[in-house]
């Protein structure tokens, strides 16, 4: 069922879109047209969330799984006097690694401008520490594409403090498999629940209860499913899988957490999603992450009465250049797919 060439399509085309958490209303724009295109009910919240509700087998119950459309950026913190752009972080980027990046400054009346991300220090003939100067938020601005040279000159482009910076993905898909790209953190994850409401769709699958997607759009600042619906019981969190130091995970696996930095999750949840891999035979890894949270945290901290766990495809070098496998994508997909039949 798992159809790899139009995961792939559907992850290029949302990573192509611009979402730095707080500014994600074209991607879900995006979202809401192909929901609609299939058929599917579906309301956006007054956050913004998209939420698509499927009638199941039974239909006393409710549950759902999530996948966040938001991900990492940065804002125009304010404008120097030599027309540069300081900066303030959306989420918790690597810093380290944006110096040298593309970008893209959106104004509140949707004017488009490119940039790039730069040292304070950006070159080796001028600047004696242009190789040891920290690459701290500090110590990056943006340089315009545009013949400014003073705050004045930025000012009369229409660009002003709080103005979204966007910064390049650079997505690429190898002949071997893997996906490059800023961002797989949340969007392989948005791509594979696009693709199973295709399959849901396509093969007419009833699901053994009532179904919420929910497609959340500020989970990177820690509260994009802290409200849901009242009648689900039972979240699904899918979201990018940690690899490395004594972590189990590859970019190969579907990872399954057992608990981050809010704490366990379900028990039973989490045993039988554990099970239900093994028995399908899945690449799949049981982990902890003491450096994460999730949307599942979120609506557990918010209130929400429910069992929740999380799951997702493992993902290299988070809130970096990150990097996945297209195995991955699809033992995350063969694990929801259980999940919504049992």
């Amino acid at each position: 069922m798992f159809n790899e060439k139009k995961v792939v399509e559907t992850l290029v085309e949302i990573l192509s879109i611009n979402s730095p958490t707080g500014y994600t209303k074209r991607v879900v724009k995006h979202l809401e047209s192909i929901v609609a295109g299939l058929g599917f009910e579906y309301e956006i919240s007054p956050k913004g969330n998209l939420i698509v509700s499927i009638k199941g087998q039974d239909e006393t119950h409710t549950r759902a799984v999530s996948a966040h459309v938001d991900t990492l950026g940065l804002m125009v913190r304010s404008i120097n006097s030599d027309g540069t752009l300081s900066l303030t972080t959306l989420g918790g980027p690597l810093t380290p690694t944006l110096d040298g990046e593309y970008c893209d400054i959106v104004t509140r009346d949707d004017k488009v401008y490119m940039g790039t991300i730069l040292s304070k220090s950006p070159s080796i003939h001028v600047f004696k520490d242009a190789q040891t100067k920290a690459r701290d938020i500090d110590n990056l601005v943006v340089r315009l594409d545009e013949k400014v040279s003073s705050k004045e000159d930025v000012l009369a482009l229409g660009i002003q403090n709080g103005d979204i910076v966007a910064y390049d993905p650079k997505v690429v898909v190898t002949a071997s498999g893997f996906i490059k790209s800023r961002f797989l953190d949340d969007k392989a994850s948005v791509a594979i629940l696009v693709e199973i409401l295709r399959t849901i769709k396509d093969k007419d699958i009833v699901p053994s209860t009532n179904l919420k997607f929910i497609f959340s759009t500020y989970e990177e600042v820690g509260h994009g499913a802290a409200y849901i619906p009242e009648d689900i019981t039972e979240l699904l969190a899918v979201d990018m899988g940690c690899i490395g130091l004594d972590l189990a995970c590859t970019e190969f696996d579907v990872s399954i957490c057992a608990k981050d930095s809010s704490g366990p999750y379900d028990y039973e949840l989490t045993t039988r999603l554990v099970n239900d891999a093994k028995q399908a035979k899945l690449n799949y890894a049981l982990d902890i992450y003491p450096m994460y949270g999730s949307d599942a945290s979120a609506a557990l901290r918010g209130g929400a009465n429910i069992k929740a766990a999380l799951i997702g495809p493992g993902v290299s070098s988070s809130h970096g250049m990150e990097r996945t496998h297209i195995d991955a994508l699809k033992n995350t997909f063969d694990l929801i797919m259980i999940y919504i039949g049992s």
